[in-house]
């Protein structure tokens, strides 16, 4: 896995290199975040060792054995949905949460963060594409959910994230990440400079998110290879 791992990000940094130059961006400005989920620990050490300190997972249950194990030798994100009742432990094990798209979820991880005494970084999560299945605040609704998450005490509020549209229409998929960036620029004129990330882009369509200005992109069968 690990040659895998090295081979493969020395191509993705060629691509993204490759992709900035074409829209006159700088590569410097994409952050990798290496998704783990459904892989063993041995797959965040991999990330690490390579200079990837930005780790995604998506499920508590998988997370927490991985991350007590190896303890915080990485920025840890949660990037899948979060129920109510797993925010105590995610707020005691992540760094970042990508997926606040409710006031209740907003509101319980302020306040688990405050037992804890902590000041959680948080992604507002935008269902840009408008897909039923999708979780996310609707476009439509996201600047005034983004107002009432930034007044909650114990959450910084750093940017937004975004799935792009379950489909191969690329201009589909680019329609959608340009709306993310406009609400994305309204956004850092409401909450200022620290409103900083648009998470924007998998493995799939992250050309795309890159040229329609992600910031960061979650990367992880084009890292690790196919799941199981």
């Amino acid at each position: 896995m690990k040659d895998r791992f090295a081979k493969n990000l020395m191509e993705l940094n060629g691509h993204i290199a490759e992709i900035c130059d074409s829209c006159d961006r700088d590569a410097d400005d994409i952050t990798i975040v290496a998704v783990t989920k459904t892989f063993p620990s041995a797959s965040i050490q991999i990330a690490v060792s390579a200079g990837i300190f930005n780790i995604g997972e998506s499920r508590l249950q998988d997370a927490e054995p991985k991350i007590r194990e190896l303890g915080q030798i990485a920025r840890y994100h949660m990037i899948g949905h979060l129920q109510t009742n797993k925010v105590k432990k995610v707020v005691e094990l992540f760094d970042v949460i990508q997926s606040v798209d409710s006031i209740k979820i907003a509101e319980e991880i302020s306040k688990r963060a405050g037992d804890v005494d902590r000041m959680i970084e948080c992604y507002v999560e935008v269902n840009s594409s408008g897909e039923e299945q999708k979780n996310g605040v609707a476009l439509s609704e996201s600047l005034e959910f983004i107002k009432q998450v930034y007044k909650l005490p114990h959450i910084k509020l750093v940017g937004l994230m975004t799935i792009g549209p379950h489909t191969n229409d690329e201009q589909q998929i680019r329609n959608a990440f340009k709306q993310c960036y406009h609400l994305f620029r309204q956004s850092q004129q409401i909450i200022g400079d620290q409103f900083v990330n648009l998470s924007m882009g998998m493995s799939n369509d992250y050309k795309i998110a890159i040229e329609e200005g992600s910031t960061m992109i979650r990367v992880g069968t084009g890292l690790y290879g196919s799941r199981d």
